[in-house]
């Protein structure tokens, strides 16, 4: 048999003349596969060619992407760090102020011991202010009954010692006369 290579008449208007190959292999007559109206090589040619670009600008992509996610990275490990920091002066602040706090608080218990201290120092003080107040008080008021008494007292004996002069002279006037007042001062004179 010999190799002939015809072509086929045209059955479709969008079809090329060169779309469809016979080989004659003995047998039969073989048909070339075609996609899209190219032989094999042509696909493989153009999906080599594709998967090259995809490469080459994945590659691109895939540089950019890293860079970005390195750059998202880099941002997060920066605010980490500001978030240690942050946190390093929040802890400082924190127990900055829990030493203020206890200062206080030890402050606190100070002026409350002291204020009791000097109530109590001020009540035993008027305590004994009051005591003394009314010791004074009281040796006044018998101050003024030691003095009532002695006025009372001198009254009465002035008044006994009126009474009595009164008395007195009442009964030396009956009893005495001139003759016993002379009899009396010659007594006295004799007795000098």
């Amino acid at each position: 048999m010999a190799n002939t290579t015809t072509t086929t008449p045209e059955v479709f208007a969008t079809e090329t003349p060169e779309a469809t190959t016979e080989i004659d292999h003995g047998a039969g007559k073989h048909v070339e596969p075609e996609l899209w109206g190219l032989a094999p090589f042509q696909v493989v040619s153009i999906s080599m060619l594709v998967l090259l670009i995809f490469a080459f600008f994945g590659a691109k992509v895939h540089k950019t992407i890293a860079g970005g996610l390195d750059n998202k990275i880099a941002a997060i490990k920066e605010q980490l760090e500001e978030a240690k920091q942050l946190r390093a002066e929040t802890e400082a602040l924190r127990k900055e102020y829990a030493d203020k706090i206890a200062g206080a608080e030890k402050d606190a218990e100070a002026m409350l011991a002291n204020a009791q201290h000097e109530a109590d120092a001020i009540l035993e003080k008027a305590e004994a202010d009051s005591k003394a107040m009314v010791e004074r008080r009281k040796r006044m008021a018998e101050d003024k009954i030691a003095a009532a008494e002695r006025e009372a007292v001198q009254d009465v004996r002035n008044r006994a010692v009126s009474a009595a002069t009164g008395a007195s002279r009442k009964l030396i006037a009956e009893k005495h006369d001139a003759e016993a007042d002379k009899a009396l001062a010659d007594k006295v004179i004799a007795g000098i």
